[in-house]
């Protein structure tokens, strides 16, 4: 079955990684169990060394037979995106109270020796939290600016099935102009990755309405985020902004394939439902990433079949109460 097939069904679960997430080991594990518990599209950062982990992990779960039916996303960005930019610590301001050391989810935060606080960039994906949690604004972000026309080509080589653009932003020809470079590049299905915090309604459907301009119908994925990255606490309030934006581009009867996403948990597909928001599929990152931490973290994970399955059980619950409700 194709991804098309996998939308139109709406039978799509994407595990998101991180697009910030360059932790190639943790993503090898995370795709693993996911895989296993039936997972069929992951989301993840723009680098080969994070795509070839991905690979892996599949590889080492499903028979040869299958792996054409699992599909890898990458994911860019431009300036200020949530998604793909990187937390720094000022230890000049830096009081060490170690508030965003415990709030970090992505356990990317590293007390020095000194006292000092370092950020481990390879595992940071910009959520913003240990900023929410420092007192005395010690904490900014940077994005790193790489050339799509570079960093592609290397990606496409290694056989992804989509790229999909973070384009939050009020730069609309910023995103735009990234949106043609990755067009030129690439011929496979998009996402377009957008939220409401810098659109109203009429501005969103008006953007993404550009944006498929230039595409063959049904060949775009609209993502719609709610509240990047929130959803690790399960509430259905977190979810809400989600259910908001993808009604908005369902009723604009556009062209293109919906996923929730951005504060997605094992809430969003149910509460979807409820509202009579009928979505090709649903995008989970930070609480599936939350909810197998405690075993994929372990060296041994997979020579440890306990927790491997414990885990396994676990993402498996997950994809199954969120796919029943699509």
């Amino acid at each position: 079955m194709s991804l098309t097939n996998v939308l139109n069904n709406k039978k799509c679960f994407k595990l998101v990684c991180g697009a910030g997430n360059e932790d190639s080991s943790e993503v090898e594990k995370l795709v693993a169990v996911y895989a296993k518990a039936g997972a069929n599209y992951f989301d993840l950062s723009a680098r080969e060394d994070v795509v070839i982990a991905a690979k892996k992990g599949i590889e080492r779960i499903i028979p040869k037979e299958h792996w054409n039916e699992y599909y890898l996303n990458v994911s860019v960005g431009i300036s200020g995106d949530p998604h793909v930019r990187k937390a720094h610590i000022n230890n000049d301001k830096c009081l060490s109270c170690n508030n965003c050391f415990s709030t970090c989810p992505q356990s990317a935060i590293m007390s020095l020796l000194n006292s000092d606080y370092v950020v481990l960039q390879h595992k940071c994906i910009g959520c913003g939290l240990c900023e929410k949690a420092c007192k005395v604004n010690a904490i900014n972000f940077t994005t790193e600016n790489k050339s799509l026309d570079e960093v592609l080509p290397s990606l496409i080589n290694l056989g992804i099935d989509s790229i999909e653009l973070h384009a939050v932003t009020d730069d609309e020809n910023e995103a735009f102009n990234k949106w043609v470079t990755i067009n030129k590049n690439f011929n496979g299905i998009l996402s377009l990755c957008l939220d409401r915090s810098h659109l109203g309604d009429v501005q969103l459907i008006n953007r993404i309405n550009r944006f498929i301009s230039i595409r063959e119908k049904f060949t775009t994925i609209i993502q719609c985020d709610g509240a990047p990255m929130s959803g690790v606490d399960d509430n259905c309030n977190t979810t809400l902004q989600a259910i908001a934006t993808a009604d908005i581009v369902q009723k604009a009867n556009l062209p293109v394939w919906i996923l929730l996403s951005g504060g997605t948990n094992s809430k969003t597909t149910e509460l979807a439902k409820m509202f009579r928001v009928h979505a090709n599929g649903v995008a989970i990152g930070s609480y599936a990433r939350k909810i197998v931490k405690p075993y994929i973290e372990k060296d041994d994970f997979f020579e440890d079949e306990e927790s491997f399955n414990a885990a396994y059980i676990i993402a498996k619950n997950l994809m199954e109460k969120s796919l029943k409700c699509l």
